[in-house]
């Protein structure tokens, strides 16, 4: 698609803004002191709403097989993941979030909600009415990106 198809929206001014916001996002504070990578996995799980093979956490935490077995072999110690025989192929595994792994996950969040809310707030009503009504075009957009190419 060409830039001129749509002038109403440049993709380079959102790739900066979505980046600026990431970038910001992702350091957010929060109460769970766990590795990127740890938090990263868990919200993999969380957001697929089902266990996951190993291979498809690979494609999604983009890092190598051998790197991933060795952090979901801690996560597993760490109670968060639990590991299970995928019942349709008895050679691969499902990884399963556990209770624990849910609560930080629910945790993180609440933290990072608690950090945007007032600075939700001091931005002007039409500021949060384009925010609110962009949501669900980001959201359908996060869903585009999830979709195989």
């Amino acid at each position: 698609m060409s830039r001129s198809s749509h002038a109403d929206l440049d993709p380079e001014a959102f790739t900066t803004a979505i980046h600026d916001f990431n970038r910001f996002y992702i350091r957010i504070p929060t109460l769970e002191r766990l590795p990127f990578t740890t938090l990263s996995v868990l919200d993999s799980l969380v957001a697929a709403g089902r266990a996951l093979r190993l291979s498809e956490l690979t494609t999604t935490e983009q890092i190598s097989q051998p790197g991933l077995t060795q952090l979901v072999t801690r996560m597993e110690r760490d109670g968060l993941v639990e590991r299970r025989p995928d019942p349709v192929d008895r050679r691969a595994s499902l990884i399963h979030i556990t209770e624990a792994g849910r609560a930080v996950s629910s945790s993180r969040h609440a933290d990072r909600t608690g950090h945007l809310a007032p600075l939700l707030e001091r931005l002007t009503p039409a500021e949060r009415g384009a925010l609110a009504t962009a949501l669900p075009v980001l959201a359908r957009l996060a869903e585009l990106g999830r979709e195989p190419a």
